[in-house]
């Protein structure tokens, strides 16, 4: 069968498109991981500092299982150290990677079991208007920057991807979730910076409060 002129010229132009939207899509695909450009540090267990309620052994808040990091609290323990006034938490504070300059990111696996609420479970360590320059929070079910926005609804039970991405130079701060970015924001300055992972409680808490965690990893741009 003969193809009319304008048959060929309708059949050309579905062909063009089709190969502009998949070239897209890919682009698109390949460009949305936010750990393009970054350089993967060396982590290991020995950089990973387990800070937990002083009156209670390690293993009583924390386990490593199969590469799993699970970390638990209650609201009634204690700080970290006789000498803290802060709220109760067990969270792994990453050693070896301080900064106060340059551009750094957090990518860990989290996982949140229901009923976990009022609970910081990732934070960028240093600020000068607050302790911190960025938190990431679990209310309700949803994962939140500090208190709002919220960043990702019902992530009970499932595991999510988080990257965090802290600009020091610029005062920039990005959160991404699932590789999507979540939320944009200015820091609160400082000049000393580190990561933080697990659960440290804030306010309107669960009595008993758990994050488990895979694949962290520390990158720098």
């Amino acid at each position: 069968m003969i193809l009319s002129s304008r048959s060929c010229f309708l059949a050309a132009i579905a062909l063009f498109q089709l190969s502009f939207f998949y070239g897209l899509n890919n682009f698109h695909s390949a460009a949305a991981d936010p750990t393009d450009g970054f350089t993967n540090l060396p982590l290991s267990q020995s950089n990973f500092e387990v800070q937990k309620p002083y009156d209670v052994s390690t293993e009583q808040r924390y386990s490593y299982v199969d590469g799993v990091h699970k970390l638990w609290v209650y609201s009634t323990d204690k700080p970290f150290s006789q000498a803290s006034d802060t709220l109760p938490r067990t969270e792994i504070r990453i050693r070896g990677y301080d900064y106060s300059s340059g551009t750094w990111q957090f990518e860990g696996y989290g996982y949140v079991p229901t009923g976990t609420t009022g609970v910081s479970i990732m934070q960028v360590f240093g600020g000068s208007s607050r302790a911190t320059t960025s938190m990431v929070r679990v209310y309700d079910g949803s994962l939140t920057s500090y208190r709002n926005p919220v960043l990702a609804s019902n992530i009970y039970n499932k595991w999510f991807r988080l990257n965090v991405i802290h600009d020091a130079d610029a005062g920039r701060v990005q959160i991404y979730i699932g590789g999507v970015l979540k939320y944009e924001g200015s820091d609160a300055g400082g000049s000393s910076h580190y990561f933080k992972f697990g659960v440290y409680t804030q306010n309107d808490p669960s009595n008993y409060m758990e994050s488990r965690w895979r694949g962290i990893k520390v990158f720098r741009k």
